[in-house]
Order: structure tokens, then sequence, then C-alpha cells
């Protein structure tokens, strides 16, 4: 399809597309990037987006579960209420046969090109803020879905994260320009099929949608063994427009043929290298049991923050307002005694801590530290990393903050804390991480 910024005649034009998949006995219907609409400027684009609980998201919903198809919305303008930056999400939501959201993926790539010289302005950061998370595959009547978009194509280590997750097939709704599509479209979706071993599927806006704007079209259906199996018109001068729908048929007896016959993702060498995600799995803090730090324990009532790997706790000792600790739950004496996973929590936890500790004490510096090791100055013999909220002058000499780390857990060198007092300012912590 090609869309234009009127949102009424492109759904019209897409409940037509529907209905002509619906005749050929499609489950799912994937739709391009832009869907909803593709603006003339700037200030167009804002203005246009609504929110996905506003009417046009209800029509696409009523439209899935008058048609009794599942949807792939691949690009929708969000609109986020009380968003500061006043910017957009693009946003892939799937809508099953009832007309139920079953997902969301906010694109995390976004197209920034300018070249001035070339009157070439296309930067997507300048309405639209980059996703924060993969989403897990969806399960649909074509089989598991995972979801990316457009410029997400472009980074192979995404399709390769969503197949390990599960996914049979993926899907990149576009809005390839048409420069870049005449030589890298095609290639880019076979590779990342014959790589992954997944079906991919990308709809595509074509043509002209106003006087600065081409896309390239060539929407295309690819198997795992890279063979083109559908495919759309690729753009040509003579046809400004396109309006067409192309049909292919799933096998997932064919993708665990190519996925037994090639086992490439059992051949990984995950011993030399590894393509891990790198995301903070947030839990509450279990108060049922305290938490081992070495040979000490830590009452639970001071712990204020917990992921899958790490732990955030109040200290005993503190060497300034608001020093708190993150350690790994499984207990290793060093850092080199992780597992790649750990590690990439720990600092995700101690990244995430240090944000809201900064917030709390009104400080825009942090002193972060891991003694790593006896000679280190490391005490405890479990890894652990050191937050300190630093502020102007709290040192007369500011490098004296390693000394007073090196002796704050002497006896007699600071304060000691009562549980009461640690727990107290757990709770308020707590209250950053998990808001009631």
């Amino acid at each position: 399809m090609t869309s234009c910024n009127d949102k009424v005649k492109n759904f019209a034009c897409v409940k037509r597309l529907v209905a002509q998949a619906v005749e050929k006995n499609a489950k799912v219907i994937f739709l391009p990037e832009g869907v909803d609409y593709i603006g003339t400027n700037k200030d167009q684009i804002k203005e246009l987006a609504e929110t996905l609980d506003g009417p046009l998201i209800k029509e696409y919903s009523y439209l899935a579960k008058e048609n009794k198809v599942w949807l792939s919305i691949g690009g929708f303008h969000e609109f986020v209420k009380d968003n500061e930056e006043k910017k957009l999400n693009n946003c892939h939501i799937i809508i099953d046969d009832h007309g139920r959201i079953v997902s969301i993926y906010r694109k995390l790539h976004l197209f920034d090109v300018y070249i001035p010289e070339r009157n070439i302005d296309l930067k997507e950061s300048d309405n639209v803020s980059g996703g924060n998370e993969i989403i897990e595959p969806v399960k649909t009547p074509a089989g598991m879905i995972g979801m990316a978009i457009c410029y997400d194509l472009r980074f192979p280590e995404l399709s390769t994260l969503l197949r390990k997750k599960g996914a049979t097939i993926i899907t990149f709704p576009s809005a390839f320009t048409n420069t870049t599509g005449q030589v890298h479209w095609e290639v880019l979706l076979r590779a990342r099929a014959i790589e992954n071993q997944c079906y991919v599927v990308a709809a595509a806006q074509y043509g002209k949608h106003n006087k600065n704007r081409i896309s390239y079209g060539q929407s295309l259906v690819i198997d795992p063994w890279g063979k083109i199996i559908a495919e759309g018109q690729k753009y040509t001068d003579s046809k400004p427009n396109d309006e067409s729908v192309i049909i292919a048929e799933v096998d997932n007896n064919f993708i665990s043929q190519v996925r037994n016959d090639m086992p490439v993702l059992e051949h990984r060498r995950n011993d030399i290298y590894k393509l891990i995600e790198m995301k903070n799995e947030q839990i509450f803090p279990d108060y049922r049991f305290n938490y081992q730090f070495a040979d000490k324990v830590i009452q639970s009532s001071t712990v204020f923050y917990c992921t899958k790997y790490s732990f955030a706790f109040t200290n005993i000792r503190c060497v300034v307002p608001g020093h708190v600790l993150v350690s790994s739950l499984r207990c290793a004496k060093r850092l080199e005694n992780l597992s790649a996973d750990e590690v990439a929590d720990l600092f995700q936890t101690v990244v995430k801590v240090q944000k809201v500790m900064e917030l709390v004490h009104n400080s825009s510096s942090s002193t972060i530290c891991v003694q790593d090791g006896k000679y280190a100055g490391q005490t405890v013999a479990h890894v652990h990393c050191h937050i300190l909220p630093r502020k102007q002058g709290d040192f007369a000499n500011n490098d004296d903050v390693y000394m007073q780390l090196a002796n704050h857990d002497k006896e007699g060198s600071s304060q000691i804390r009562t549980i009461e007092e640690m727990s107290k300012e757990a709770r308020t912590l707590r209250n950053y991480f998990y808001p009631s």
C-alpha cells in the first residue's frame, strides 16, 4: 500500500486489503510500517498520532474480530501521554481474531540520516523514542512471530535473539527508502531468513507518499532456506502507488527439516562468544528469607531491589549518605567467577540503583566501586559494588573517598547503623522500584 497523511483514506485501503486476504483464506495478515499514516512534515507526524486506546486502534480491533483474522499492525504512531519530550513510539501491534491486543513491540533502532547537500533529512529520532525491550515471540495460527520493524533488519543480533526465544517467523514491516531498497532490501531479508532458519515476512510500503518520500515496495515472504515464496511489486516511476496482497503458506515441518539438517544454533561457540539480551528481570524481594553475603546474613528488610541474579541493600556503615551495595545473588568471590549473564545483570542493576540514589539524594554524580579481591580492599569475599551518590565538596580532596572506602568497615572507623534504620531506608527506596 501507499500510505499518505489521511488516516481515513489509509484505513479504507487496509479494509480492502484485509477483505482480499480473507477471501484467499489468510489466517494472519501483515501490514506495513506507517500503515496508519505517513506525514508530510515533523509537526504533522506528531499531530496525527493517537494513543493505543484511541479510535483508530479500536477500528483495527473491530476489523480483526469481524473478519476472524489476526492482524500485524506493522507500524503505528503511538502518542504517549505525559511525555515531556513530546516524542512518539513506533509500535508494531499484534491483534488476535477476537480483536484483542496480544503484543506490542516498540521499534528499537531508529533510522537517522541527514545529508543536506543531497536534500536528505530522515531523522526518525526527531519524533520517535527508541524502544527498550525485545518482545517474546507471539503464538499465532501461522507460528511463533518475532516482532521487529524496518531498520531493525540491519541489526542481525535482534533476529538471532528472537530465534533463540522460539520464533519461527520474523517479521519486518517496513517503509524502506527507494534508494537503499534497490540494493539492500532483498539481500538483508534473505540473510535474516537463512541465518536464523525462520520464515521472514516483510510487508512493505510502496511508492510516492508525498513530494519528499518514496518507498521501495517489494513486500516479501521468504522461507527458512532463503527462497522467496511470495513477492510484491518494486517501485517504478510509471506506477506511483500500489494496493495489493501477496499470500504464502507457512510449513512448520519444513522449518524443522531445515533446522535438523543444519543445526546452526547448536554449532554456535558459546564458550568463545555469546549473544545475550541485556535485560533486568525485576523480582520483588522475598521477605520470607534472608540473603547470604559470603558468611554474613543480610536481613530481607534491608533489601530494596532484586533481579534474577542480583540484589541491592542498605549499608551498615556509610561513607556518604545513600551509600548502598549491589551484590550477586549467588555467592561468588570475584567477578571472574560470575557467568556472562550474571555480570551483565549485576552492572545493569548498578546503573538502575545509581539513578535512584542520585534522585533521592539530589546528586548528579556517583562513585561506583568494585573491590575485586583481598588486595583490592575486599573485606567480604562476595562480589559486590559500592554506590555512593556524590556532591560538590563532600570531601576536601575528591580522591579521599577511596581512602574512606578502604577503611570504612574497620572497627571504630564509622558508625554502625541499626537494622531499624537500614530497614526504614530500604522501605523508602523500595517505593522507587516497586511503586504501588
